[in-house]
């Protein structure tokens, strides 16, 4: 029986589904044919497949003077990309009894062929390597430069490969690949390129305070003011204050990363990702979806920075579409035949003007706008999305003599960090201790703030006086609650006293 079983996977979404590749061969005029809902870039794979074993020197299909059929299986699955190739190709190896039976149903394979029988990398490794390893598959093979990311996998033997002869022969047992070993990862606070410092940032007390304030428990975070103010300078610095990522934390980055295909020359992203999208980005781009699903900006965010300069300059039906992924922490793109779900636990770090020529309240330059053009430009950013925002904050102009002060208080900047660092740790313990997934407090419900929080009585008090005099909604209620026990996680304190709720609460009131 000319029939032989070999096994891939598909990526969906950011996440990999295995996927069974079948292969017959029986009498008939030659023709080769894949089948089960391919697109265009696998429906090729045919020709890359067949270049690529005449240049390794085996008999290609096109001297196979028979019908051919590959079917990948679920057929009901969309199947797109080529990281097929390499699985195919074996499997068509062993259905012609030109390559020496081995353990296939326990082998996955993953890589683009080259017409010269090169192995390229493909995107979604680290996906499909934990597909493997939930799929009970003990062996992955994969071009040599996706090993260091299927590695970060420790359960799965990663095989590196670099061309199909060098993979024919490890599977004949004709030569032995070491196991790539299990990869090491070093947390970072950025990639290489400069950093901005927070103690490079000069004058803006509150704001840095502010920035603390975000950075310890993961608040969203609104920052008006004058142009040239330094709003922007703010927001890159954040970056300084956030402490390196947790390994889970890097395992989740990377593998969005690499299903979008954009870790490039990288094997894991081992910082928190800053994401500055453009004003004239669409809510596709921002939000995720398209005719193939891919990951968008919100999603790059995750578990790091998403920064919106001009806040008022992004569509409006864009600013809408972000209320549900900064209550949920997740997008879900809807389709006919199924729904993805991308994970998108950001920090959103938004700039504006007080108005349209930026200098509404300002005390050293004249506004020139009309009342009614400012609470028109300010009417863009709607009721609904501030209210989901906990940190709402007026950056002054900086003095002539705080510019010309050129010292760096390093010392400052340090504690600030190591105050942010300590409230990250005692958070991430909290929640360990009582069995939720959450790592800052942002991510509480109701119920658990309603469950865990403790109030002196001055602080009950002062509460229930600003909730009656329908100062807050129920969703600013809670949110004032999550700040508050982020301002008492800074100060070492398990208690929330009056002065933590008040200046959670200074945070909510924006002029105008």
């Amino acid at each position: 029986m000319n029939l032989s079983k070999t096994y891939s996977a598909s990526i969906d979404g950011i996440d990999a589904q295995i996927i069974e590749i079948e292969t017959d061969i029986h009498v008939g005029l030659h023709s080769f044919t894949i089948v089960g809902l391919a697109d265009k870039a696998l429906s090729e794979a045919k020709e890359r497949v067949s270049s690529a074993l005449k240049n390794s020197g085996v008999k290609p299909p096109s001297r196979e003077n028979r019908k051919i059929v590959v079917n990948l299986a679920p057929a009901d699955v969309k199947k797109a990309g080529s990281q097929y190739d390499l699985g195919i190709a074996i499997g068509y190896l062993l259905a012609t009894k030109q390559m020496k039976e081995f353990d296939s149903a326990h082998t996955l394979f993953a890589g683009e062929l080259a017409l010269d029988g090169s192995i390229r990398g493909v995107s979604g490794a680290l996906s499909i390597a934990q597909a493997a390893e939930k799929n009970g598959f003990t062996r992955l093979v994969v071009p040599k430069m996706n090993a260091a990311e299927a590695a970060i996998v420790s359960s799965v033997a990663v095989i590196p490969v670099e061309t199909l002869e060098q993979a024919m022969r490890y599977l004949e047992g004709r030569v032995a690949i070491d196991t790539q070993p299990k990869t090491a990862i070093t947390p970072v606070v950025a990639p290489g390129e400069s950093l901005i410092d927070i103690a490079d940032i000069k004058g803006q007390a509150a704001a840095k305070r502010a920035l603390m304030i975000a950075a310890a428990g993961g608040h969203n975070l609104l920052m008006q003011g004058s142009p040239g103010a330094g709003k922007t300078m703010l927001a890159q610095a954040l970056r300084s204050l956030l402490p390196p990522p947790t390994l889970g934390e890097i395992i989740e980055v990377t593998q969005i990363y690499s299903a979008a295909g954009l870790l490039k020359d990288h094997s894991f992203i081992n910082w928190r990702p800053f994401r500055a999208p453009h004003q004239t980005a669409s809510p596709v781009a921002i939000i995720g979806g398209g005719q193939s699903p891919r990951p968008g900006e919100i999603s790059l965010a995750h578990r790091g920075v998403l920064f919106l300069d001009e806040l008022p300059e992004f569509r409006r039906d864009l600013l809408e579409a972000l209320r549900q992924p900064l209550e949920n922490g997740k997008v879900i793109i809807s389709r006919v035949k199924n729904n993805l779900e991308f994970p998108a636990k950001f920090m959103l770090v938004a700039a504006m003007n007080p108005c349209p020529c930026g200098f509404y309240g300002d005390p050293e330059k004249e506004c020139k706008c009309s009342a009614y053009e400012s609470l028109r430009y300010r009417k863009k950013i709607s009721g609904p999305l501030l209210d989901r925002i906990d940190l709402q904050i007026n950056v002054p102009r900086v003095s002539i003599d705080e510019l010309q002060d050129r010292n760096r208080d390093r010392a400052a900047a340090d504690a600030m960090r190591g105050k942010v660092a300590h409230a990250r740790k005692v958070q991430r313990e909290r929640f360990a201790a009582m069995r939720v997934p959450m790592l800052v407090n942002a991510e509480m419900s109701s119920k658990m703030c309603d469950e865990t929080l403790h109030f002196d009585r001055d602080a009950e008090k002062f509460l229930a006086d600003m909730y009656q005099k329908n100062i807050l909604s129920a969703r600013g209620y809670y949110r004032i609650l999550k700040t508050a026990r982020t301002i008492a996680d800074l100060e070492a304190r398990d208690t929330i006293v009056l002065d933590d709720l008040a200046e959670a609460f200074s945070y909510r009131l924006r002029e105008g």
